[in-house]
């Protein structure tokens, strides 16, 4: 499955870069280890921006639920989904 979810600039240029390479997400999508990923970069309106993570796919490599999280939330990690790349 691939999630399209938007995200705020302040954080398009981290994910890009891989120093943040996870996201706390409300858990409304189901969520799961070898899911795709691709961002849609918004400003603080809402408003899809111009951003190279634009045309990126990541991949869900970790998922975890619980341990302090509130109900219905997640944390995962991803990282850069390369085509014939396998999970």
């Amino acid at each position: 499955m691939t999630h399209h979810i938007k995200l705020k600039h302040f954080y398009a240029d981290a994910v890009l870069s891989g120093q943040k390479n996870f996201e706390v997400r409300y858990n409304d999508r189901g969520y799961q280890r070898g899911d795709k990923v691709h961002f849609q970069v918004v400003d603080e309106a809402g408003i899809t921006m111009s951003h190279p993570l634009n045309r990126e796919t990541y991949i869900i490599t970790y998922l975890i639920h619980g341990y302090g999280l509130e109900k219905d939330w997640c944390a995962f990690g991803i990282k850069p989904f390369k085509e014939g790349e396998e999970e």
